[in-house]
């Protein structure tokens, strides 16, 4: 699983914190890729409700300022996309593709991106409810553009790989800082009453991006391999992308200037605490709302157990055979299978048994990283890595439709932060884990434990939460204004 982010504000006058119920799935925001990291979001609602009560599938998209937030905002998931195939693969060539050694370096990729998110993550929640999103947004972005410049800059010179984990590093930074603020914001691009069809539609053009990103990535660095006849790295082509991901930063960034989004909710902001109980205030909220606890409990162990992502160069370049190109497309395929159920959870009605359904699709995806982790059939690890994807969308829509909904607007960015915590770092935590793992026990062992631990923390999850079991449709979910 892997990690996402969406936001969601259109202009109508309301609070996005009156959201009390609201058509289809509410809002989530995008993982990665699926994981996403990854980065998406369900909805589906008609611009304020037609009186007919007709299911709009369209409705977050009739809104202006939606469509150009998204449309920014997936130039910047199919960059980020990219330098994710390129990183990975440069680093793993650069190794002599030794797989003891690769396993730790591809590892530490993950580690060094989780830890600015554990650190970081509150802080910019605090940021976000307390200042100009917009603003914070648009610094991180073009922070992040600098720092891919940098690594391009390493790679054309073929410097040290130590500069290509310090870059790295500081594009995690810019990242943890932006991304509160952005899951904050989308809520003021469409007004309440379509936020969730808002949420829907985030999560499938995440996916969109994670599919053409990887596609793109692994075909760049391939052709620039090929063309200069090197294989000791990555090759031109991994220069090349870190810059094409500066410049899908950068058209973040023009998309962000002609915005316009409904101003926030007046009253609640909070000022009267001391900056340090204001910035507790958030894991506060969620360790008292146990449904939103327990829902991203489950994410976090299942993303950290249950990735194989970061381990993909290996597993292309020895198990499977397929290089750069293939590359590409096992890090597309869980996107493709997210994008498909995204598109169809958007236009079938709303989920009855919304908790059931999360706790079957957690199962579902650590069946499915099993079989992936015991393949050595190319159709077959892109089968179930896609499926893994569709797996994660589900649990993705029903998590981050109630930290979204649930949550009232004032906290929206420190709850926002908790949520990053818990399932951002743990793409990054669980990248680091299955090097680690993989160093120590091989990759296959790494990726088949790990899908089996995703279904005990399923069962784990099951009888500690019961509640999860009982979660009916996500219509009912409203603000909870005092956990």
């Amino acid at each position: 699983m892997l990690r996402p982010e969406k936001d969601v504000e259109a202009n109508a006058a309301g609070a996005a914190d009156a959201l009390p119920v609201i058509g289809y799935e509410t809002p989530d925001e995008s993982r990665p890729a699926s994981a996403a990291p990854t980065e998406t979001e369900l909805e589906t609602e008609s611009p304020g409700g037609s009186a007919s009560g007709g299911h709009d599938p369209y409705a977050a998209l009739r809104y202006r300022d939606y469509r150009l937030f998204v449309g920014g905002w997936v130039a910047s998931v199919i960059g980020a996309q990219i330098q994710d195939v390129a990183i990975g693969w440069e680093i793993f060539k650069r190794l002599g593709s030794d797989i003891s050694k690769g396993s730790w370096a591809l590892g530490w990729v993950g580690g060094v991106q989780a830890l600015p998110i554990i650190l970081l993550a509150l802080p910019a929640g605090q940021l976000a409810d307390r200042l100009d999103r917009r603003k914070i947004i648009l610094c991180s972005t073009l922070l992040a553009a600098l720092c891919s410049f940098g690594l391009a800059l390493v790679s054309f010179g073929n410097g040290g790989i130590g500069w290509l984990y310090v870059l790295l590093g500081l594009g995690a930074i810019a990242k943890a800082i932006g991304w509160p603020a952005r899951s904050a914001l989308l809520p003021q691009t469409v007004p309440a009453e379509v936020f969730s069809n808002a949420a829907t539609w985030n999560s499938s053009a995440f996916q969109i991006a994670s599919v053409v990103g990887p596609a793109l990535g692994g075909l760049l660095v391939a052709l620039g391999a090929k063309k200069a006849g090197l294989h000791s790295h990555g090759g031109p082509g991994t220069w090349l992308a870190y810059c094409l991901d500066a410049c899908c930063s950068l058209t973040f960034c023009a998309f962000l200037m002609v915005l316009r989004v409904r101003s926030r909710p007046q009253g609640g902001a909070p000022t009267r605490p001391s900056r340090f109980a204001s910035l507790l205030e958030g894991i506060r909220y969620v360790f008292k709302t146990k449904m939103i606890l327990a829902t991203i409990t489950l994410d976090l162990f299942a993303v950290l157990l249950g990735g194989a992502t970061f381990l993909l160069p290996i597993f292309a370049e020895k198990r499977l055979g397929v290089g750069a190109v293939g590359l590409g497309w096992l890090r597309a395929a869980p996107a493709i299978g997210a994008l498909i159920m995204g598109v169809s959870v958007a236009h079938l009605p709303p989920m009855k048994r919304a908790g059931r359904a999360m706790l079957w699709a957690v199962a579902g995806f650590g069946a499915a990283t099993i079989v992936f982790g015991l393949s050595r059939s190319f159709a077959l690890s892109l089968l179930m890595l896609a499926l893994t994807g569709a797996f994660d969308n589900i649990s993705v829509i029903v998590r981050h439709t109630l930290v979204q909904v649930m949550t009232p607007d004032r906290m929206r960015g420190r709850v926002s932060a908790v949520n990053n915590i818990f399932v951002g770092a743990s793409n990054e935590l669980g990248g680091f884990e299955s090097g680690l793992t993989s160093g120590l026990w091989g990759p296959v062992i790494s990726v088949v434990g790990g899908g089996i631990g995703t279904i005990l923390v399923v069962v784990a999850a099951a009888l500690i939460w019961p509640r999860i079991r009982k979660l009916g449709s996500l219509q009912d979910a409203v603000v909870v204004e005092d956990a």
